[in-house]
C-alpha cells in the first residue's frame, strides 16, 4: 500500500516557514519521498503498518494549511500514467517485491 500526503501550507510569516520545514523534515524523517513540490508518498507494508503511519502523520501535523491524504495500493500507484516527464531515480529502484525482503 502507498500513503499519498499532499500539503499546502503558508510560508508568509517566518513561523510558518519554520512550521513547513518541520513537517517536511518530519515526512522525510518518516520514509516519505517526494514525489513532486508539496506531494510526498510512502511505501507501506500492509493495512497495520498503514494505520501507524497516518496515526503519526496525524500526529505531526500543523494548526493551518490544507494537509491531504490519500491511501491507495501499489498496484494502483503503478498505473498513475506519467503526462510529461519521467519517473525519479528512486521510484524506479523502489517497488513492491523489494519492500517484501525486509
Amino acid at each position: 500500500m502507498r500513503i499519498i500526503v499532499f500539503f499546502d501550507l503558508p510560508v508568509v510569516k517566518r513561523t510558518e516557514r519554520k512550521r513547513y520545514a518541520q513537517f517536511r523534515r518530519f515526512l522525510l524523517n518518516d520514509g516519505y519521498d517526494m514525489v513532486q513540490y508539496s506531494v510526498y508518498s510512502r511505501l507501506c507494508n500492509g493495512t497495520d503498518m498503514t494505520n501507524k503511519h497516518l496515526q503519526r502523520l496525524t500526529n505531526s501535523l500543523p494548526a493551518k494549511g490544507s494537509i491531504r491524504c490519500l491511501t491507495i495500493t501499489e498496484k494502483q500507484y503503478e498505473n498513475m500514467k506519467f503526462l510529461v516527464g519521467k519517473p525519479s531515480v528512486k521510484e524506479r529502484k523502489v517497488n513492491v517485491d523489494q519492500l517484501s525482503l525486509f
